[in-house]
């Protein structure tokens, strides 16, 4: 009796582990973003002339933009180790800049291109300082896209408010201190326009919104 007993527990039990669920699967990964396109612009020293050589280029990179709907753009200038680092790190930017006024130039949005100065920093030939290294007076296109989804008015304030801070170490008076201030108490019509206008006055780069 005993043996049946325990035969028909050992039975109901298999049945019982039989009827159970099979964990499901987990959902794989997300593919990773593409790589950006990339295109060099080269430009003589102490200049930001652009020659019929990089208009060629910048019409390329502004095709791959418009190929891709929705995408974005950032222009990154850089300098040789030839002239102080404060006049590099400026002409930098106004390399950038010469490129994004070209870019809109063919029909690229403003907003949609981002400019970075980085001066003497990451040089495509290593050097020591003061050489006139051709191939590092350049500027960087990166087309990425599709764009991400636009940030909320609070997480695009909070980027711009980060940004003006590392910029600006004053302390909590003038207009800077106070558009943050109109952006944590939810006065984002005001307080993202203000914090725009600083920082385009003050040449630091931002990016686009979304």
């Amino acid at each position: 009796m005993l043996r049946r007993l325990l035969v028909t527990m050992a039975a109901a039990f298999l049945l019982g582990a039989c009827d159970e669920p099979k964990p499901m699967a987990s959902a794989p990964p997300p593919p990773p973003p593409p790589a950006p396109q990339t295109f060099m612009v080269f430009f003589d020293w102490d200049s930001t002339k652009l020659s019929d050589a990089s208009m060629n280029v910048i019409s390329q990179a502004a095709d791959s933009y418009k190929s891709k709907g929705n995408a974005r753009i950032t222009a990154t200038g850089h300098t040789d180790t030839s002239g102080t680092e404060a006049y590099n790190m400026a002409l930098s930017l106004r390399r950038a800049n010469a490129v994004k006024d070209a870019l809109v130039r063919t029909g690229v949005p403003a907003t949609a291109i981002s400019v970075v100065g980085r001066g003497e920093q990451g040089l495509l030939v290593p050097t020591g300082d003061g050489v006139r290294e051709p191939q590092n007076r350049r500027v960087e296109i990166a087309v990425l896209g599709p764009a991400a989804a636009m940030m909320s008015d609070a997480e695009y304030c909070h980027d711009l408010a980060q940004r003006w801070r590392s910029y600006d170490r004053t302390g909590a008076q003038g207009p800077g201190p106070q558009a943050i201030a109109k952006c944590d108490a939810g006065n984002y019509a005001e307080g993202i326009p203000t914090l725009q206008r600083l920082l385009t006055d003050a040449k630091v780069p931002f990016p686009p919104r979304g």
